[in-house]
């Protein structure tokens, strides 16, 4: 039976000419959900391998070194919310991306698997081309060079201070073991006090996503607010401004500077 090929992808969705192709590591068990992505993918110019299963996945991922995983939830062996788990834990260097794909559309699974650190979340079924937009628009951000700049200045705001420079944040004078998604959305709201931004404007202006999974940003607020507030269940600094967004109240923790 001939199989169809999927089309040639246009070009906003092909990666640049310039440089080494991007690795895609494709964790799915469904062969045939695996030919489509890991077809759209080589079409789109990335170099693709794939796993099969959990335990696959991570040999694989040790092997190939990708620059970012497509990562099925539920997998044979072991999940994929244990995959990405240990991919966590193995990782030395800057955390590989992680999309991941589910038949799940349940929230809980969703913020679970955003809570372990996966970059983005599509639930099948799903556009193969929107999957290779989603990947682009993930590698850009975790690859994104800022340009040579004088050194950022430090952000007070009473006993919280936040380094932009070496990325480092404390409170009470101790340092905060935030991530580095919690530490961009850190630094954005201590440079924008007193604004609201939607979860919208806040996945564009922090991720850099112009789409994705709004419940990214709800996560990562609530972990920031479990971080840096006396009681995150009554935040006082990162406060909900219901119908709107949120807004950085920098009364409540003294004026920042």
């Amino acid at each position: 039976m001939h199989r169809a090929t999927p089309p040639e992808p246009p070009p906003s969705q092909r990666t640049p000419s310039h440089g080494p192709p991007r690795r895609v590591l494709v964790v799915e068990d469904d062969p045939t959900v695996a030919e489509v992505v890991t077809g759209y993918l080589s079409r789109a110019g990335y170099t693709t391998e794939h796993a099969a299963d959990g335990f696959a996945a991570l040999d694989r991922a040790a092997a190939f070194r990708p620059h970012l995983v497509v990562l099925d939830l539920m997998l044979p062996g072991i999940d994929g919310l244990e995959v990405c788990r240990r991919l966590r834990r193995a990782d030395e260097g800057p955390a590989v991306p992680v999309v991941m794909l589910t038949a799940r559309g349940e929230e809980a699974d969703r913020i679970l698997g955003l809570e372990l650190g996966a970059d983005d979340y599509v639930t099948k079924p799903f556009s193969p081309r929107e999957l290779v937009l989603r990947i682009g628009s993930v590698l850009r951000r975790a690859e994104s060079a800022p340009p040579p700049a004088a050194p950022a200045p430090v952000l007070r705001c009473g006993d919280l201070r936040a380094d932009p420079g070496g990325r480092r944040a404390d409170r009470h004078g101790r340092e905060l073991s935030l991530t580095a998604r919690e530490f961009d959305l850190l630094v954005f709201f201590m440079r924008h006090p007193g604004q609201v931004f939607s979860r919208e404007a806040l996945l564009h202006r922090v991720w850099g996503w112009e789409f994705g999974d709004l419940s990214t940003v709800t996560v990562h607020v609530r972990r920031l607010r479990e971080k840096v507030e006396d009681d995150p269940a009554a935040p006082r600094l990162v406060t909900t401004v219901w119908g709107a967004g949120y807004r950085f109240d920098p009364a409540e923790g003294g004026s920042p500077s």
